[in-house]
C-alpha cells in the first residue's frame, strides 16, 4: 500500500507509459459503491436539505427582487442599479 503522496508519485512517474492493463482490471467507478451515479460524491455531494422557515423567505424575496428590477429595465451586475442602455 502506497504511504505518502510522494510514494505515489514515485511509482508513477516510474510507470511504464506503453504498459496494458490486466483483463482483470475495472474501473474506479464500479469498484466502489460511493461512486454510483453521473458523478462521484468527493466531487460533487448530494444537496443538503430543503430550505425552511424564514431562510425560505429571504430566498423567495431576494429572487423575486432580481427578477422585478431585471423586467423594470435596470441592471444590477455591479450592485447599484442602473438603467441597461
Amino acid at each position: 500500500m502506497v504511504e505518502s503522496d510522494d510514494e505515489l508519485a514515485a511509482l508513477a512517474m516510474a510507470a511504464d507509459v506503453d504498459d496494458s492493463l490486466d483483463p482483470d482490471a475495472v474501473p474506479i467507478s464500479f469498484s466502489n459503491p460511493a461512486m454510483e451515479g453521473l458523478l462521484p460524491d468527493w466531487y460533487m455531494p448530494a444537496p443538503s436539505a430543503a430550505v425552511r422557515g424564514w431562510r425560505r423567505v429571504v430566498v423567495g424575496g431576494f429572487g423575486v427582487a432580481l427578477v422585478a428590477v431585471n423586467c423594470a429595465g435596470l441592471c444590477v451586475t455591479y450592485g447599484f442599479p442602473e438603467i441597461a442602455w
